[in-house]
């Protein structure tokens, strides 16, 4: 009995040696440990610079990407980070896109503001973008746990890769793609800010959404203010 008690022993110090073993590799790779992440967010957009436009209904946004995290100091508190990403923004509004044959050349975009006493069904505009976001950040995280305040400002450039506009009332539906009017290059900054997986989001853009386009010959210079959430993912 004695013989089976001094194995029984010697095998449960073996186990508490090895776990220990494990805990402390395990701490020394987290002591490195990087906020590499999936982010998600989910906006509300609204229009700047209107001069006359006015939005309708609800204006959404969504995006998703990935950055890689850089820490700079020993805690790996404070770091920079960049990342590729994709997103969407939608925009109702009274801007009505028209295509219409100007001096023998025809499929020339047109615009004009649909005033309140014209019906219409849906006044969409559709923007897919690549986004490549640069970020400063600070957070309170330990190597023993990633549950922590967070504050990320950075500065995004998106590069429009598909748009849509889609009119529709009662009489006729108009699908317009491939804008030449719309900018090709957005650029930004935001914020996000919160605990763990949840953040305040915000976007600031800083560039026209339009680059050529006008309303009796004045240009039309909205740009746009996004307001929402974003989550990471690790």
């Amino acid at each position: 009995m004695r013989f089976y008690l001094s194995i029984l022993t010697l095998f449960l110090s073996l186990s508490v040696l090895a776990q220990e073993e494990v805990v402390e590799k395990k701490i020394l790779v987290d002591s490195l440990y990087r906020e590499d992440q999936f982010y998600l967010n989910f906006t509300y957009n609204t229009l700047q610079n209107l001069e006359g436009i006015n939005q309708s209904k609800f204006s959404s946004g969504f995006c998703i990407g990935f950055l890689r995290d850089m820490p700079v100091n020993k805690s790996r508190t404070i770091a920079f980070a960049t990342g590729l990403g994709y997103s969407l923004n939608i925009y109702n509004d009274n801007l009505y896109q028209n295509k219409i044959d100007v001096n023998g050349v025809g499929n020339q975009n047109s615009y004009e503001l649909l005033t309140s006493d014209v019906f219409f069904d849906k006044n969409k505009t559709s923007l897919h973008y690549l986004d490549l976001p640069i970020e400063f950040r600070w957070r309170s995280s330990t190597p023993e746990s990633h549950r922590f305040w967070r504050i990320y400002t950075g500065f995004k450039l998106s590069y429009l890769i598909s748009d849509r506009y889609k009119f529709v009332n009662d009489v006729q539906t108009k699908i317009y793609k491939s804008n030449a009017d719309l900018n090709k290059f957005q650029y930004g900054c935001y914020m996000a800010a919160g605990w763990n997986t949840w953040n305040f989001y915000a976007y600031y853009g800083l560039s026209p959404i339009y680059k050529s386009a006008k309303i009796n010959g004045e240009n039309i210079k909205l740009s746009t203010f996004n307001l929402g959430l974003q989550f990471y993912i690790l």
